[in-house]
């Protein structure tokens, strides 16, 4: 669905008091064809946007209509909800609530991300009724006591001549099952009170995942700091694990080490701040111990800068902050090993081709996937891609969407993703699809491991994918040999969210029909 670009121009040319003559002349174009554009009856970009943009002092990211796009995403998630499957509401309207009402848009998406939150969050006990030994043993003793309060309930009700002791025996017996029953539902009410002070209104992870998109995934100050951290490295010598080891040691006094094979260590990684050791597993690969070590070395080296960017996020939360500094020493870490200006040439020259791009700055399939994402900075923009990450269990755990292309927010996506694919295929998987607002792209996926693993340890796997629309195919090594003449596999954002009715693969019914 489109954004109301034309709506948000006509609002702000009010606020201003020009006429639509006024605006239409400064533009280069007719008050009729404004009229148009205002009614969101034209499409409009590239330099006209830009000139109209201009007029109305106004960035072109505010204009575009990124923001709106997300809320509609947002919007349309709810309302394929099944519990709103008997309203209809068509997206022309849903739409013109939030050019009309943004703020009534925002709040219906959040009032929809804290039930679905909610929603998980009762499914989440019920399973652990069912499979958690300590809740099924209290469960099953409060019925033991519950059974033998009422058998012995039962024989003072029904036996009418019962002796004076007998009676004395089976009250006291009552009484000490009703104590003891007491008991277990006191320990009962208290786990849960446990679990439950855990829980939060809302997921930081979704906060801070919005937060990203709203950024659209580009922090120039971190790119900025991360070029000078690169060079202070580089004073150690070529950049790479020697260099990063010897200026974390010299300038923080941390050391590297690998863990003792003798003690087990489930993760890849430990940073001990005690000890001031970053410690690695045998199996730990190159791109991964190159990573981590410029993470950490920027969380000690730019931790001011870190920490003013994510209080500009406005965290809700101190998990959340903590959950944003987090992520965002990630994104440093990602351009402290791949620089932005050699990074994007390299990409143009090698067509984007992300195997090679890791080989090249000893980066994992991911770790180059998502730096590309990251390429927005203005005047020097890559090719835009979307991001998406499954786990083998089909769940999406990362993603960052394009405008025009819709992705469920949480959940599983549309099975016919070469996302799915990609588990059972040997390398990158690639296919040219069609969405359901006629949107064609060009999805390519791998599977990638996060860790050696060794024998008899079950592999961490997800699968990695990205989209760029097709117009850009062509400056992309997998867009080569692409023959456009034939017809694009047809997909959807989820089952949920898509209205191609006759799918065969589809599991859900669509909420939401075609308008």
């Amino acid at each position: 669905m489109r954004a109301p670009i034309g709506i948000r121009i006509r609002r702000k040319r009010l606020q201003l008091g020009l006429s639509q003559a006024t605006l239409a002349r400064a533009a280069g174009i007719s008050p009729s064809y404004l009229n148009l554009i205002e009614n969101n009856k034209r499409v409009i970009g590239g330099k006209l946007l830009m000139r109209i943009a201009e007029r109305l002092s106004l960035e072109m990211d505010e204009l575009s209509g990124l923001s709106e796009q997300r809320m509609i995403q947002g919007l349309e998630e709810l309302l394929a909800d099944p519990v709103m499957r008997d309203i209809e509401i068509e997206r022309s309207e849903v739409r013109e609530l939030v050019a009309r009402f943004p703020e009534a848009g925002t709040a219906l998406t959040r009032l929809y991300r804290a039930y679905s939150e909610t929603s998980a969050g009762i499914e989440a006990y019920a399973n652990r009724l069912r499979s958690d030994p300590l809740l099924s043993q209290m469960l099953h003793q409060v019925l033991n006591r519950i059974a033998a309060m009422r058998s012995s309930a039962e024989i003072l009700d029904g036996v009418p001549d019962l002796a004076e002791a007998d009676r004395i025996r089976f009250t006291g017996m009552i009484s000490h099952e009703a104590h003891d029953l007491t008991e277990i539902v006191r320990n009962l009410a208290s786990y849960f009170d446990q679990s439950a002070s855990g829980q939060k209104a809302g997921s930081p992870l979704r906060e801070v995942e919005e937060a990203i998109i709203t950024a659209n995934n580009h922090f120039p100050a971190l790119e900025d700091a991360a070029e000078n951290l690169r060079r202070e490295v580089e004073a150690h010598g070529a950049f790479g694990e020697a260099a990063l080891a010897e200026a974390l040691q010299r300038r923080f006094g941390i050391s590297c080490r690998k863990w003792p094979e003798r003690e087990r260590m489930s993760e890849p990684y430990r940073f001990d701040p005690e000890a001031a050791v970053l410690w690695f597993r045998a199996s730990t690969t190159a791109a991964t111990r190159q990573f981590q070590m410029s993470r950490i070395y920027a969380l000690h080296a730019a931790g001011d800068v870190l920490e003013r960017q994510s209080v500009a996020m406005e965290p809700t939360s101190d998990e959340a902050r903590q959950l944003m500094r987090s992520a965002l020493s990630s994104y440093m870490a990602g351009a402290i090993v791949m620089p932005y200006a050699e990074f994007l040439r390299d990409a143009e020259e090698r067509h984007y081709d992300i195997e090679l791009l890791g080989h090249l700055y000893t980066a994992s399939f991911e770790q180059a996937a998502h730096r590309l994402v990251t390429l927005r900075r203005k005047g020097a923009e890559g090719v835009p891609f979307g991001f998406l990450r499954a786990d083998r269990a089909g769940r999406l755990t990362k993603r960052f969407p394009l405008p025009g292309l819709t992705l469920p927010g949480s959940g599983h996506g549309c099975l016919l993703w070469p996302i799915y694919d990609a588990f059972g295929a040997s390398g990158v998987v690639r296919e040219v699809c069609e969405f359901t607002n006629g949107g064609r792209y060009l999805l390519l996926a791998k599977a990638v491991t996060k860790r050696v693993s060794a024998y008899q340890e079950q592999p961490l796997v997800f699968s990695v994918m990205l989209a760029c629309d097709i117009l850009h195919a062509d400056r992309t090594v997998y867009g080569h040999g692409l023959d456009l003449s034939y017809e694009p596999k047809l997909v959807g954002p989820s089952c949920r969210l898509c209205t191609r009715q006759d799918c065969a693969h589809r599991q859900e019914t669509a909420a939401m029909a075609a308008t």
